[in-house]
């Protein structure tokens, strides 16, 4: 098949995520991927492309990795799926109890669904639900940061705040409350990461000492928002938070689905805080790019809120019809196993130290406004003007230029507005790495000519 043939049936067809589809009948076009091996993806035509994005964060350690396929066979073999509703099975206790070894110590419990959003609903409905247990309904309300982003669905929606994908579907929406975010790209000439996080805390702090009494929970990304254009912050940040949600009666839901397992240097982000959520929010890395599968960890104390006799009507009434799924069950505790035998974390540091060796040269570019990192992902954000950090028109779409550029150089780079990224599988080489940070170079001079 040539990529063309594939590509026109598609047209007829597909509804591609996330996309103008017009565009994909013209200056952007598809790219059809016959198979993937490593970091690597290839067309029907033999063009290859070093998978910069892990194909939506998802992807740990390469396409077809043999460890994994070698999972997926055995449990298709064993059993492929059965209702975890008054059912159990051994795939998916094996990985509740080693996600409870390896998340931050007292999150004891862990329920299932079927995707990052999905766990953002099942943790605001825990929430909710924990308070109406508790004899407090009043407590309904919830707090989000500034330029968040926590899924696509309705409740996940309300909980973001990136105007691009929340503002055609207000009317549907809850309101939530906002704090201002502490991203480290708004502080001020000569002032700390830490100390802008801490600064920006005060507007928490004083949201949650008037309003605790309506709040359920603050929802946040630790460390990176990244569909938020990968803008990235200080921990102290969270740490800060979990005290002050302790000392007013809030719960705190950590969104860990893009940036859990390894993505910021430790396999979790709350781990640089100290911290340990009331729900940690997993998915994308937790099948390694392989199923859709997510869990929202919680602790005893919300999980005996619901523990009653059924005339209560006390019990968490939530579920999705592949809940548990074995065969995800199985990919996930693969994935575990190759974090534990081939010291993934320790491994990423040298890779990371590369990745902000790669792009060092560009802090003294007249178009790049900041360069920043937390362990396995880097973001580099081009602008119009240095000295003021003013923006290039976001209707140039000087982002779509190195996409496209990098394509002609074996790279996948999907930037975020004017935000060229890197977030790559974790087996991939210096070498390669060295190769995506001068396809970039060449793509942000090419987006930012005139």
């Amino acid at each position: 098949m040539r990529n063309a043939d594939l590509v026109a049936r598609g047209l007829k067809t597909v509804w591609h995520p996330c996309t103008q589809m017009k565009d994909h009948e013209g200056a952007v076009p598809l790219v059809p991927i016959k198979r993937g091996e490593g970091v690597w993806l290839e067309d029907f035509e033999g063009n290859r492309f070093i998978d910069a994005v892990s194909s939506w964060w998802v992807n740990l350690f390469g396409h077809a990795n043999p460890r994994i396929n070698a999972a997926i066979q055995k449990q298709i073999g064993e059993l492929e799926h059965v209702i975890l509703a008054g059912f159990t099975h051994e795939p998916v206790v094996n990985l509740s109890e080693r996600l409870i070894e390896v998340t931050p110590p007292g999150l004891n419990k862990v329920f299932y669904a079927d995707n990052g959003s999905s766990a953002i609903e099942a943790a605001l409905k825990m929430s909710f639900h924990y308070w109406k247990n508790q004899g407090k309904p009043a407590k309904k309300n919830f707090v989000n940061l500034s330029n968040s982003y926590h899924g696509e669905t309705l409740g996940a929606l309300a909980l973001g705040d990136v105007s691009l994908y929340k503002d055609t579907y207000q009317p549907l929406l809850m309101e939530v409350l906002t704090a201002p975010s502490p991203d480290a790209y708004n502080k001020e000439p000569g002032e700390t990461d830490e100390v802008y996080a801490l600064r920006q805390f005060e507007a928490m702090e004083k949201l949650l000492a008037e309003k605790h009494d309506e709040i359920c929970a603050v929802v946040v990304e630790p460390l990176i928002q990244c569909a938020g254009g990968m803008r990235m912050h200080h921990p102290i940040y969270h740490t800060k938070l979990r005290d002050a949600c302790d000392r007013y009666g809030v719960h705190l839901i950590a969104d860990e689905i893009a940036v859990g397992f390894g993505r910021t240097g430790t396999l979790f982000a709350c781990e640089q805080s100290g911290i340990t959520p009331d729900f940690m929010c997993l998915s994308k890395g937790l099948t390694a790019g392989y199923l859709p599968l997510s869990v929202v960890l919680t602790t005893d104390e919300v999980y005996n809120a619901f523990y009653d006799d059924y005339e209560t009507l006390k019990a968490f009434l939530h579920s999705h019809s592949y809940t548990g799924n074995p065969i995800g069950c199985a990919v996930a505790l693969a994935t575990l196993d190759i974090f534990r035998d081939d010291n993934i974390i320790e491994s990423n540091k040298r890779l990371s130290a590369c990745m902000a060796d790669s792009v060092a040269h560009l802090a003294d570019h007249p178009n790049v406004g900041d360069i920043r990192q937390h362990g396995m992902t880097l973001a580099v954000e081009m602008v119009k003007d240095k000295a003021s950090k003013t923006p290039f028109p976001w209707q140039e779409r000087r982002g779509i230029r190195v996409y496209q550029h990098a394509l002609t150089r074996q790279a996948l780079l999907r930037p975020l507005g004017n935000v060229v990224y890197f977030m790559p599988p974790y087996v991939i080489t210096e070498e390669q790495i060295r190769h995506l940070a001068q396809v970039a170079t060449e793509g942000i001079e090419i987006a930012v000519r005139d």
